[in-house]
């Protein structure tokens, strides 16, 4: 039985989460139809821009993502603190960039005279607003439900696309954000539709290394990597992205060989970091999905998480003490 998502999200535990949505029967996302021969690659271009559309109107960041030709892989960064901080205006205006609102929104930001009672009624909406615009059911929904449209009408049929609901993992600790960040970047690889990272086009680790290659800022429409945390630094992700990158790309090496390899100590100060042996870190690269549903992480945030979600057992503790153990 489906559990509901307030079970499944729990902002005092992590602000990561791990989603995912799959298309129904043979519906295609993207690459193209074996039995039809029909090519279906441009839709990609559609959930990308759609997803970067979402992180800037969202208090949602996109950790990394990666389009496939039947489902979608995204982790999300929620970020609670800036929704909270948006002023009365600010709040509206996101909300306005995807949805009409109200007669009464409409009328605020065209900056026209409301009576107090339709000031209360306004600010009112307005938080409800505000609390949507850090809810990943929200920001899933407006991806999904964009999609499907595009792709129904392109068909000229009607009826659902995606599966009832996309799943969702928290991400606990450090060692679990990375390593599911890895396990998306490196989808295509595993899929064998790309050779390497670099290659594998409408995914987060390309824009990453593309804006590496040109010497630019890192992509502003990503969670940033900014090296080891100093307070007072803005938001990120508390590693190098140079560090991140050589990482991925020695992991993808070994995936695509098909052999478990060694990953050369001398390209994975992540690895020293997180204390993960090279054993674990390819099963997590390459299973992650498979060993863990709604949580991952140490043993002991798994117990946290599962107090206060309120699940009776929680899958994948087991796995938590030997894939997320100190090596």
């Amino acid at each position: 039985m489906p559990r509901s998502r307030s079970s499944q999200v729990s902002l005092i535990d992590t602000p990561y989460y791990h989603c995912v949505s799959r298309c129904v029967r043979r519906c295609f996302l993207c690459g193209v139809d074996d039995y039809s021969g029909q090519s279906y690659e441009h839709r990609r271009g559609w959930v990308e821009e759609r997803l970067l559309l979402l992180a800037s109107v969202f208090a949602i960041d996109i950790s990394a993502y990666a389009v496939m030709s039947n489902h979608v892989h995204v982790v999300l960064f929620v970020d609670k603190a800036t929704a909270d901080n948006w002023s009365l205006k600010q709040v509206l205006e996101h909300w306005h960039q995807l949805h009409k609102g109200t007669l009464l929104s409409q009328k605020y930001l065209r900056e026209e005279a409301l009576t107090h009672s339709e000031m209360l009624t306004l600010t009112e909406t307005a938080e409800i607003y505000r609390q949507r615009l850090y809810d990943i059911s929200w920001f899933m929904g407006n991806l999904n439900e964009y999609v499907a449209r595009e792709a129904n009408k392109e068909d000229g049929c009607t009826g659902r696309f995606w599966e009832g609901r996309f799943t969702s993992q928290a991400l606990l600790d450090e060692s679990a954000v990375l390593a599911c960040m890895a396990y998306v970047d490196l989808n295509p690889v595993r899929a064998k539709i790309a050779s390497t990272p670099e290659t594998s086009k409408h995914t987060s680790i390309q824009k990453r290394v593309k804006a590496m290659q040109k010497r630019t800022a890192q992509p502003h429409q990503l969670l940033p990597f900014i090296g080891n945390y100093q307070q007072g630094m803005g938001k990120g992700i508390a590693y190098s992205l140079k560090d991140y990158c050589e990482l991925v790309d020695c992991t993808g090496r070994c995936i695509r060989e098909e052999k478990a390899g060694q990953i050369d100590h001398k390209h994975n100060p992540i690895l020293e970091r997180l204390g993960l042996s090279d054993a674990q870190w390819l099963t997590l690269t390459t299973e992650f999905e498979q060993h863990f549903c709604y949580a991952a992480g140490a043993e002991q945030m798994m117990h946290q998480f599962k107090a206060h979600t309120g699940h009776q057992r929680m899958r994948g503790m087991s796995k938590s003490k030997t894939l997320l153990k100190r090596a």
